[in-house]
């Protein structure tokens, strides 16, 4: 089955220098033709490699992976729409501004905009929901797929229970209708920061002080904030109407699937089967780690990525 028109490259990039936390990549700002400014990270030779990162981070949870990566890639380490350095768009009552299709066309128009009609793409967490969207609704746009410590978003939802909503709870607390959480989170936002982090992360230190300042830097924003609660919202709404509209339909890009053999993910689902319900070819193993395998695990990250795209 074909995917949604792709969008239109006429975006617009100003070039704001190099990168103060990725070594040899410049800042990009990219505007797309309806607005929408996506901060991007480029760097390296190659084919082109999208990474796009997960909550509570930015493109800035790439830095311990994308030296080596930009040796054999083009890589693009971008800013999900509502986090970082990029646009927060006002979102209605259906949270469409902040579904993952919404999400994934930024991205797909991004990388046209540089010159990348097809590429492979890393998505964890956030970012890896974001690119299941984006190997659907885009099928000849990715090449492959790696997803980092994520189970599918439906599967999640429907196999709820106290395991799980305890783990997790904050995937029923974002969604509470604006501005409760956003008004609870911001009377103390790096508590709630450090406390999300460090309850996921089970490698100590592996977020490090200057890295930890930068995502606070954008988590002090309301506007972030406030955006961060309707991409969670929109994965409880239309995207589970977007998944389900979707059901009989597969991924038929390779997909790689990694994850945390000490996090939630790999303690309460069997994630390659999970996968192999949404995907035709699902490849993949745990690390010996918590959630966010790029900043526990680098090394082992970085071989694994270039095992699979080759």
């Amino acid at each position: 089955m074909a995917g949604l028109t792709l969008p239109e490259s006429g975006a617009t990039f100003a070039d704001l220098g190099p990168s103060p936390f990725l070594a040899g990549f410049r800042l990009l700002d990219g505007t797309l033709p309806d607005g929408v400014r996506i901060r991007a990270a480029v760097g390296g030779e190659g084919p082109p490699l999208l990474l796009l990162h997960g909550h509570p981070q930015t493109h800035v949870t790439w830095r311990k992976v994308v030296g080596a990566l930009m040796l054999r890639f083009t890589v693009v380490a971008t800013d999900l729409r509502g986090y970082g350095d990029s646009s927060k768009p006002e979102s209605g009552a259906d949270h469409a501004a902040y579904s993952k299709r919404a999400m994934a066309r930024d991205q797909v128009a991004v990388m046209r905009a540089l010159g990348h009609d097809k590429f492979d793409v890393v998505g964890h967490d956030r970012g890896g929901r974001v690119a299941h969207r984006m190997a659907l609704d885009f099928p000849e746009a990715v090449s492959r797929v790696a997803l980092i410590d994520i189970a599918p978003t439906a599967t999640m939802y429907a196999r709820t229970d106290k395991a799980f909503a305890t783990r997790y709870f904050w995937w029923f607390f974002l969604i509470q209708p604006a501005p409760l959480p956003e008004r609870m989170i911001g009377a103390d936002p790096e508590f709630f920061l450090r406390t999300h982090i460090d309850g996921q992360v089970k490698t100590p230190g592996a977020t490090e002080p200057a890295a930890f300042a930068e995502y606070l830097r954008c988590y002090n924003d309301p506007a972030t904030r406030h955006a961060i609660c309707e991409d969670y919202r929109a994965a409880a709404t239309i995207d589970l109407e977007h998944d389900e509209a979707d059901t009989d339909r597969r991924v038929t890009a390779p997909l790689l699937a990694i994850w945390g053999g000490k996090g939630t993910v790999g303690a309460l689902y069997d994630v390659l089967e999970t996968w192999r319900e949404k995907a035709l070819h699902v490849s993949g193993r745990a690390f010996d780690c918590g959630h966010t395998l790029q900043e526990e695990r680098p090394e082992e990250t970085v071989a694994e990525l270039t095992a699979f795209f080759g």
